[in-house]
């Protein structure tokens, strides 16, 4: 393991929350730790998140592959240098705490209680407030700035997770690539963490979801949505030709 600073490592044992302690301990005890782990030993169904936890604190966190299981590379995590001075705090990052209550109804006031991915409307409670541009890319922001956040369901916040840690822009760390990705800006971009494709988010609600295993049981062992992909190029194809 590398060299910890006898100030970082008492910043290290004074975090409290469950989440990130965890994480933080494991990796003390052992030197690092896979996405793997994460899953199996402490039930962390989306590892990115937990070790987001760990680095808005603060702390430098390094994330590389192994082989995992069936010869299957996965994410590993380690510590970064921890022999300078650590945070000044170890109160909550503030790229965390910007994210309170008056800012998640200022939102709402804005933008109305939907997923700013999936555009449905559901209960204030069930929404998250996260940052367009991913702390780790985009660094800390005003609190009081509403423009600079967004709300998401719990799905959309952990795909989105998901594919920030994936993108390559997240150890290139360029603002302005964010600011035209789908992702920070899903009413308008260029471009899906880097990729060349445009999203059509279709979420099925209600008596609507009869309608989505219509579609499934129409696919047989084609996808969905592949399916409904063919089923609207097929209806457009057609609007064309009658024009």
């Amino acid at each position: 393991m590398n060299k910890i600073s006898k100030a970082f490592r008492a910043y290290l044992n004074a975090v409290t929350a469950q989440r990130p302690r965890t994480v933080i301990q494991h990796l003390l005890k052992h030197g690092h730790i896979t996405s793997q782990e994460l899953q199996d030993l402490y039930g962390y169904n989306h590892p990115p998140r937990a070790i987001r936890d760990v680095r808005e604190l603060g702390i430098p966190i390094i994330t590389y592959r192994i082989e995992g299981k069936h010869g299957r590379h996965i994410a590993a995590y380690k510590f970064g240098d921890l022999t300078s001075s650590p945070p000044q705090s170890t109160a909550k990052h503030a790229g965390r705490t910007a994210l309170t209550k008056a800012l998640k109804e200022a939102l709402i006031e804005r933008y109305g209680a939907k997923c700013a991915i999936y555009l449905e409307e559901m209960d204030a409670a069930t929404l998250q407030v996260d940052h367009r541009i991913p702390y780790e890319v985009g660094g800390e922001v005003k609190a009081g700035d509403v423009e600079q956040f967004m709300l998401l369901s719990p799905s959309a916040n952990r795909a989105k997770s998901w594919a920030c840690e994936h993108c390559e822009n997240w150890t290139r760390k360029e603002v302005s690539f964010c600011l035209r990705c789908f992702w920070a800006h899903p009413e308008q971009y260029t471009h899906i963490a880097g990729r060349a494709e445009r999203a059509l988010q279709v979420l099925f609600t209600g008596n609507e979801v009869a309608d989505y295993e219509a579609l499934v049981r129409l696919s047989g062992a084609t996808s969905a949505q592949a399916t409904l992909k063919r089923i609207l190029h097929n209806y457009l194809d057609r609007k064309d030709s009658q024009s």
